[in-house]
Parts: C-alpha cells; structure tokens; sequence
C-alpha cells in the first residue's frame, strides 16, 4: 500500500508542477484578460495535496482524496458574458436561453411556452458583467421589464438560469439554496386533451394511468367544444371566427377578437342544455378514472361569473380538484363571489407575475389555491415567496407548466422547497421526444410513475441538453442554435423607475 502510495504521490506532484506552470505561463501571457488573471491568481491550486498525506492512515487518505472539493469554480469571480438561445419546437415555440460566464460555467432558462425570446434578449445587455450568484440582485434589477403572462417570461428564464450557475458554482442542487427540501418527490398532474369520442378519451387516460402512472388529471370543459347551433349558448354566433370556432387563442393581433375579449364583456351564456351537455363529459371522464383520482378542470371559454356560478353548481357533484381561470386574475372581487358560492375548489395565477400581484387575491382570499406558473411568477425564489405567503392565509400551491424539461425541473426545486405544494403540471405526455431533451446529471429518472424526481446531488437544476435531440426538435421559424446575440449587448436607456 506505502509502495502504491509513494506512487501516487509522485505523479500527484508532476501534475502539480505542470498546472502550476500552465496557469503561471497564462498569467504572464499579455493576451490574458485581467478577469481571467485574477481568477487564475486566486483559484491557484487549493484543496490538500497528495503530498501532506503521508502520516494519514488509509482511512483518512481515502476520505481526503474523495473529498468532493471543487477547484475550478470561484463564485465570487464569476461574471455573466453571455446569452444565447434556441428556440424549441414545445408548444409552438418555447425557447431555451444558455447564459455564460467568464469561468465556463452556463445556466439553462427557458421563456414561457410560446413567448417572444426577444423578452428575454432585451434583458442580455442589463446583465453582461453581473455576478450570476446575486440572483436576488439580478432579479429586482430585471424585474421591471416582467408583465403578466408571458410578458414576464424574460424575466423568469434569466432567474433560472442564474440558480443554475448558483448551484453549479457551489455544487448543491437548487432546492438547497431555496432553504432545502419538503420532498424527495414531485406529484404531477397530467394534461389530458379533450378527444373526439369516448374511445379515444379512455385511451388517453389509461395511458396516462395505467402506464405513465399519473395519479392526477386534468381536463377542459370548453363552451367551444359544444356544437354550433346546437341550442346549447347565447350571443355565440357574433363570436365565432371565420371557421365558426370559438378560439380561445385566435389571431394576436386582434384586439377585439373572442380569445382578447375579458369574460364578462362577452355576454355569452350557457343554457341548460348547454349545462347538461358538459356536466355529462366530466360525468363520463369520473366514471372512467373512478373516484379516488383527482380532477382538475380548464379552459371554460369567455362568459361572465354568473354562467360561471352555473357551470360550477352543475360540477359540483363530481368533487372535481379545482375550477381554474373562470374569470380573469384580475377581478379579484368576482373570484370571491365564484368561491363562495360554490363547493368545488377554485384557483387561478398562471397569468399573474410577481408576489405583489399575488398579495390581493390572497389577503381576499379570493381563490381556495394559487397556482403560479414559474415562468411566468418570477422563477424559483419568487414562486417559493408566493407559496409560502399563501400558506400563512391557509391557502395551498399548484404550479402550472407548459414548457421544456428546462422550466419543468425549475419547478421541481421550486416544489421540492415549498411546503404547502399540491401537483405540477405536466403538460407534454404524448410528446414521445420531451424528455429526452434533456439528460439528467447523475442519470436519476426526470418522471417516475406519474412522480417528477428530486435532485439529491445533482448541482443547479441537475439537467444537461441533449444537444443533437434538441437540434432535431427546434421551430421552423427559427432554426439557429445558440447562435451570437451580440446585437443585444448595448444598454442604451437608464432604468431606474424613479426620480
């Protein structure tokens, strides 16, 4: 063992020798950037040498050498330097920022499924040259650029991004540096899209079920999904768009479209046919999902809280998990009067950014659940505030996703790290290729029977891209893949919101 040892020490000492040169050679070289210097200046060699082990037992020896001490990361040197993107095929677009710094160590973000990545883009030149470990910092610096829904998407993915570099720097998961862990798992609910007949519903749920492992759905209970002249609504005809839908998304740049109108400004209602028709489908769905499974219900279409008073009695009976989004987020009053007046859960916030907008609805206790989505609420520390702001008013946490693996896993720390959490959405099942965008560092399994995995060690948000899995899945509209965005790295305007 002494023999092996000697050994050891010997070549342990040469390669000492030669980084010590190396670096020495790369400090006097007068093409080294001063940051690169001073970190080569101050990351010279540490941990303990091979050297001062000669009197240890091999039980010390073998605990000094395992020693997981990392010496290449310097938090206190790191710089942001900077930020590229790929734009993914997930959801029509959803695009998953890189951001670098000055020591090789990267952060993955993602902007909120199918927002502009210019949201985020605009944000490079506000945070070339920051520390990527003062993500609180960082994050009121930025934050005045974030709005509702997908406007804040630019915000959210540099937020997580830098818990990633954070958790890189330091070697510990990102849940840690939320104040550590309520969970080794994730409980997921499971989109399931509304199918054309009963057939093809149950094979969707039993996929989901029987061999996914899910045990929480959701669904929707759409007015669009009823037939046109079926005597079913009221005023829906001047609605329709050119293929007689009622589309709750419709062309953007329509301000005056059926998909931009708020709720109570349709004057759109429900008969009681219409009433029947869609109590009898989540009648159908409970019946094939039995009654220990939860649930959740969506995507009601455009009609003012009395329908949606309505709608909630005629559901009551199923004990559904929650009715979300029946009115906007914004009509904090209204969502009081629907929760009052019905049985069944209520809850809303996957458009709503930042704690701030979070706090009326909560200290109205407007909603029995929020339900934030991350790259929409502010990422992981702001979304873990919001959480646990709602839990002092007895209120608990869902978490709404629609995105890549990337905000998927930014969840998950964020769940793992909030005590009074519920489910997170997941909301690619049938995509085949999702997961495999990414590769998990450590090779832990992202979904397990209807579970989302935890992080034990894996550092940041424990995930690398798949790059060529990636580069086989981005939009047509954008095929680049992380290309230069130097076109982004002038500040041109003074921020500050104040005189």
């Amino acid at each position: 063992m002494k023999s092996v040892l000697k050994q050891i020490i010997a070549k342990n000492k040469q390669e000492e020798r030669d980084l010590r040169l190396a670096r020495q050679a790369e400090i006097e070289n007068p093409k080294t950037a001063d940051d690169r210097r001073s970190f080569l200046k101050k990351t010279a060699l540490g941990g303990i040498a091979m050297t001062s082990m000669v009197g240890l037992g091999i039980e010390e020896t073998i605990a000094q050498t395992t020693s997981k001490v990392s010496r290449m990361s310097a938090p206190s040197e790191l710089k942001i330097t900077d930020m590229r993107y790929a734009l993914t095929n997930v959801m029509g677009g959803t695009a998953i920022i890189k951001i670098e710094t000055n020591q090789g160590i990267y952060g993955l973000g993602e902007v909120r499924d199918a927002a502009d990545v210019r949201y985020a883009l605009f944000l490079k030149s506000r945070i070339l040259g920051k520390n990527p470990c003062n993500v609180e910092k960082i994050f009121k610096s930025i934050k005045q650029f974030g709005g509702p829904a997908r406007q804040a998407g630019g915000v959210c993915a540099v937020e997580m991004a830098l818990w990633d570099i954070c958790g890189k720097a330091y070697n510990v998961p990102a849940w840690q540096l939320l104040g550590g862990r309520y969970r080794d798992k994730v409980r997921l609910y499971a989109d399931t899209p509304q199918a054309r007949s009963s057939e093809e519903q149950k094979k969707l749920i039993d996929y989901r079920m029987n061999t996914q492992g899910y045990t929480w759905l959701k669904m929707d209970v759409a007015i669009s999904s009823l037939p046109p002249d079926s005597g079913t609504l009221v005023n829906d005809k001047f609605w329709r768009d050119d293929n007689g839908r009622l589309s709750q998304w419709g062309d953007a740049r329509n301000y005056m479209s059926y998909g931009n109108t708020m709720h109570p400004f349709t004057q759109i209602q429900i008969t009681e046919k219409g009433l029947e028709m869609l109590a009898q489908r989540v009648a159908d769905v409970r019946e094939m999902v039995g009654w220990e499974v939860p649930i959740s219900t969506d995507h009601y279409g455009h009609f003012d809280l009395n329908n949606g008073i309505r709608l909630g009695k005629a559901l009551d009976k199923f004990r559904l998990a929650w009715l979300e989004d029946m009115v906007p987020w914004q009509y904090t009053e209204q969502w009081r009067t629907i929760s009052e007046a019905l049985e069944t859960p209520t809850t809303t916030g996957e458009d709503i950014h930042f704690l701030e907008n979070f706090k009326p609805i909560i200290h109205n206790r407007s909603v029995d659940i929020v339900h934030p989505d991350l790259a929409s609420s502010g990422g992981l520390l702001e979304t873990k505030r919001i959480g646990d702001y709602a839990e002092e008013f007895g209120i608990g946490m869902a978490m709404h996703q629609a995105g890549t693996p990337v905000s998927f896993m930014a969840n998950v720390h964020c769940a793992a790290a909030t005590q009074n959490f519920l489910a997170l959405e997941h909301h690619s099942v049938d995509v085949p290729w999702w997961e495999s965008l990414v590769k998990t560092v450590g090779g832990f399994k992202m979904i397990d029977k209807g579970f989302a995995t935890v992080p034990l060690t894996a550092p940041g948000l424990g995930i690398e891209l798949d790059e060529e899995v990636v580069k086989a899945h981005l939009h047509p509209s954008d095929k680049t893949f992380f290309k230069s965005t130097e076109e982004w790295n002038e500040l041109r305007s003074h921020d500050r919101t104040y005189s």
